[in-house]
């Protein structure tokens, strides 16, 4: 199940008839499936009745970026060129806030928003601030998400912070059903036998006592079949687009 409903506002998003927030630059094609998801969500959140009531978007889809977890864990390239090129590219193409719907990318963030003079919308922080609000009752949740993910200790290291524990995959669920299930949805497919692999490790995980699931990688919300999984799945693409629209357009008290 989702852990949230329907977004809905306090004011209108809108000036008039069009949007007057930043142009949303989107550092994408990591992978590219995972890109043109976290666009139709932000599409979908967006309380807009007309065209002109969306947010402007620019999409840089670059999906030869290294690999971010073989470089995290020493085994290739350093993708940081390549996210920095591509910021740059936004930010001359009008871009004012960007955002990377990419989990692992964040472990190169420091690299790149230092030079750049426009801010981002940082995923780790916005599903982090997600928890504490909206599942203020959960003390331990389970993170589906890449090895780089892991191992960088992203989601441990803000949500430990809050106070709250993760608990990640065990090595052969790791492997054989997270693993398997990231590299199968970057392949193109999304089958039930997909499905079935997230959903075994995400009941692994609420075995071990989460009280709640994150979809760590932006892969999994399009291979994860949350029916039958007992506890409140938190997608963190559409937590990204929640968060870009609450910059872009704040609610009101």
């Amino acid at each position: 199940m989702l852990a949230f409903g329907p977004r809905t506002y306090d004011q209108p998003l809108t000036i008039g008839d069009v949007v007057t927030g930043p142009v949303v630059g989107i550092l994408g094609g990591m992978g590219p499936a995972a890109t043109a998801d976290f666009y139709a969500k932000l599409i979908s959140r967006t309380p807009a009745a007309v065209d002109q009531q969306h947010l402007r978007v620019i999409i840089w889809s670059d999906p030869t970026v290294p690999d971010r977890s073989r470089a995290l864990t020493g085994e290739g390239p350093d993708p940081t060129p390549w996210l920095r090129r591509g910021a740059h590219g936004l930010r001359a193409a009008g871009a004012g806030v960007l955002v990377m719907p990419c989990n692992t990318a964040h472990a190169f963030m420091a690299g790149i928003i230092g030079e750049l003079d426009i801010p981002v919308v940082d995923m780790i922080a916005a599903v982090t601030a997600y928890v504490r609000s909206c599942l203020p009752d959960v003390g331990v949740v389970g993170l589906l998400a890449t090895r780089g993910t892991i191992g960088a200790g992203l989601y441990q290291d803000r949500l430990g912070a809050a106070g709250v524990d993760v608990l990640v995959p065990e090595e052969d669920i790791q492997s054989a059903a997270v693993d398997s299930a990231i590299h199968a949805v970057k392949s193109g497919r999304c089958d039930a036998a997909v499905a079935e692999r997230l959903l075994v490790a995400g009941e692994h995980l609420v075995r071990r006592g989460a009280q709640a699931v994150i979809a760590g990688c932006t892969e999994d919300p399009l291979g994860l079949a949350t029916d039958g999984l007992r506890r409140p799945l938190v997608d963190s693409s559409l937590v990204l687009a929640d968060a870009v629209l609450d910059y872009v357009a704040p609610r009101g008290p």
